[in-house]
């Protein structure tokens, strides 16, 4: 993927029209500067995904600050809603483009601070200039991913919001049987509905809310069988083993592995370490939000937590993991030093511990997946079994 060079070099070749842009939903508003802050910018709105009004733009911002045609342009966006479609865009048409992580962006501490569209293209402009000259620091460049790396994702997300949305109807409708004094199952709901409910004397449940559980138990039946659908879908792709689909063997050598099921084999694969090219255990941490924040000014040194950045259902599956490898691998190193260093304490040290101990093992996994090496004194499965597919609904 063309990503934005070194532009220090590029600036100091040629002059670059710097482009900010600040996307809406019906327009976006964009900012151009050719010299330093000092420079007023060129503020412009145009409507929102009109590619032919953004070029022209572009043409008649070269011309206003005195530009050759031909001459590069350095972009930038915040990542949101719009994804990436546009950052291909700008890069096919010659655009030098950046996408930023808008959390990473220093804003004012101050109480109040003015906010408009025009402000917010404004800053971004003056950071897109401190990068071209060659300073990193000011925000944090997203890693875009392929267009196949992209569409890789959906199957697995679809299912988990289907899983979401069965989870949503069977508690709405045990919701409903409660306000009546009706309890079908302590987990979960039976397959059928029974056609003899009664409320908490013995009487008929009253009509509408007979025909509203028969139409919230008809949704249920559905999204089971989709669910069912897309877990057969998912298994069949690993039996098949495309060899250019390089989420599949990831997903296989996780899955070997005792305490990672199925689930988090895939999400890791697609989500986490199948499109992303780590250099060091810091981006690793940094990646999934569980690095520290440790906040020191002169004499203060206050540890805030976790920085809780980046995905946030990887996170929230980093440490279900980290518990399942407690119970499953209690042989490993990473498991027998969580032992000594948190099990005898309250429950207060031993979630901070497993905080810790989803880090230490998302890093080991890592390095496992790059160097074939185990987590020292983990174990494989005693097979290698690969998933069975459920019978249809």
């Amino acid at each position: 993927m063309p990503t934005m060079t070194t532009h220090g070099s590029l600036a100091a070749n040629r002059p670059t029209l710097l482009l900010a842009l600040d996307l809406g939903n019906t327009t976006w508003k964009l900012g151009f500067r050719a010299g330093g802050p000092a420079q007023p910018p060129r503020i412009r709105t145009i409507p929102a995904r009109d590619l032919g009004a953004l070029q022209r733009e572009i043409v008649a911002a070269k011309r206003r600050f005195g530009l050759a045609p031909d001459a590069p342009v350095a972009s930038c966006f915040e990542a949101g809603r719009d994804g990436f479609w546009l950052h291909r865009a700008l890069i096919g048409h010659g655009v030098q483009n950046v996408v930023v992580d808008s959390c990473s962006i220093d804003r004012p501490v101050r109480g109040r601070s003015a906010k408009s569209d025009r402000l917010d293209t404004t800053a971004l402009l003056d950071k897109l200039g401190h990068h071209v000259d060659g300073n990193q620091r000011g925000w944090s460049v997203v890693h875009v991913p392929s267009v196949a790396d992209e569409d890789r994702r959906h199957l697995h997300r679809e299912l988990t919001t289907m899983t979401w949305e069965r989870t949503r109807l069977v508690n709405r409708i045990k919701g409903l049987l409660a306000l009546h004094g009706v309890v079908l199952a302590r987990r979960g709901l039976p397959r059928h509905l029974p056609v003899d409910l009664a409320t908490w004397n013995g009487s008929a449940l009253p009509p509408e809310l007979a025909a509203r559980i028969r139409r919230e138990w008809r949704r249920l039946v559905f999204v089971r069988r989709e669910v069912l659908a897309l877990i057969r879908e998912r298994r069949e792709r690993l039996r098949q083993n495309d060899p250019a689909d390089p989420t599949l063997p990831i997903v296989r050598r996780l899955f070997a592995l005792r305490a990672i099921g199925e689930v988090s084999a895939w999400v890791y694969a697609s989500e986490f370490f199948a499109w992303r090219q780590f250099r060091n255990r810091r981006q690793v941490g940094a990646a999934a939000g569980l690095c520290s924040t440790r906040r020191m000014s002169g004499d203060l040194a206050q540890e805030q937590g976790i920085s809780k950045t980046g995905n946030r259902y990887l996170r929230a599956l980093a440490i279900e993991l980290a518990w399942s490898w407690l119970r499953r691998q209690p042989k490993s190193a990473l498991s027998e030093w969580y032992q000594r260093r948190f099990a005898t304490g309250g429950a207060r040290l031993r979630r901070i511990g497993i905080v810790a101990l989803a880090r230490k093992l998302l890093i080991a996994l890592w390095r496992y997946l790059e160097t074939g090496q185990l987590p020292t004194g983990a174990e494989l499965k005693p097979d290698r079994p690969t998933p069975r597919c459920p019978a249809p609904a």
